[in-house]
């Protein structure tokens, strides 16, 4: 494992430009306009995540990304990637985290994330997350407008992330990069994320500040 880890640090050092690699290796899928993996202002190291709140290994991944965040100190960057096609009520409950998100609080639409995620297997049809997020808005001492983006301009901000992800050209969710100004790396093995956030670190030659 050292000397695996020694062969990838060699190679991010010996490269001037923005590179691409992957986790495991060989493993990187094929992207178009890559120029937004980069971290946000201030962050030396991000992971950046497109997911999709009614995908299942979107919800299996959630705990372990905020944890590598927490105690890497990274900066996470989320963009919301419904597939509609497939996830009937994934746009709905993007647009009320992006609701709570503007309107309360970013803990707050973290937290109702973290609890759709929990809650998938009783959320089978949009009258279900409906009925869910009525019960949500009750429990957390939140007021549930009469319709939710009333303006639109949630689902807005909610399409604009899809459309980041398409024109990146997002194959699936969970898409979950680790990001420098110099290299991004795929992660398409959970288990690797803390190896790939720790290489990405050691490139910056320094502790990361967290990013909020």
């Amino acid at each position: 494992m050292k000397f695996f880890s020694g062969v990838l640090l060699l190679v991010f050092a010996s490269l001037p430009a923005v590179s691409q690699f992957s986790l495991p290796p060989n493993a990187v899928d094929s992207f178009r306009d890559t120029s937004m993996l980069k971290p946000p202002a201030g962050a030396k190291v991000a992971i950046v995540e497109f997911e999709d709140l009614e995908c299942p290994l979107c919800a299996y991944d959630f705990s372990i990304v905020r944890a590598a965040v927490e105690q890497r100190r990274v900066a996470l960057v989320r963009h919301d990637f419904p597939l509609t096609e497939i996830h009937p009520w994934s746009l709905t409950a993007a647009v009320t985290a992006r609701y709570l998100q503007d309107s309360a609080a970013s803990g707050m639409a973290e937290t109702y994330r973290r609890d759709v995620f929990a809650n998938q297997r009783n959320i089978a049809s949009k009258d279900d997350l409906s009925t869910f997020t009525q019960r949500w808005f009750q429990t957390h001492g939140q007021k549930m407008p009469f319709v939710m983006d009333a303006s639109g301009v949630c689902t807005k901000e909610v399409l604009a992330d899809r459309a980041l992800g398409e024109r990146l050209h997002v194959p699936h969710t969970p898409c979950i990069f680790v990001v420098t100004a110099k290299s991004w790396t795929e992660v398409n093995d959970i288990k690797l994320l803390n190896r790939a956030v720790d290489l990405a670190v050691a490139e910056t030659s320094g502790p990361v500040k967290a990013h909020r």
